[in-house]
């Protein structure tokens, strides 16, 4: 369990350094994202973005887990 969160841990500080080079690819402004935008409000659905990061999590979990 312990190693897990490590990994996890480690994952998420990968992400976080390469978060600006991740935001150039277009992930996050991709079809089927919803954005609702009103006066004094804005809302952000990343939906299309979600299960494309999911499918790719899936598969390489299911590659490490082989």
């Amino acid at each position: 369990m312990s190693r897990t969160l490590v990994i996890i841990g480690i994952l998420l500080i990968a992400i976080g350094l390469l978060w600006p080079v991740i935001q150039k690819t277009g992930l996050g402004r991709l079809p089927g994202d919803i954005i609702i935008r009103r006066e004094n409000f804005s809302f952000y659905f990343p939906l299309t973005s979600s299960i494309l990061v999911s499918i790719v999590l899936s598969l390489l979990f299911w590659l490490f887990r082989k």
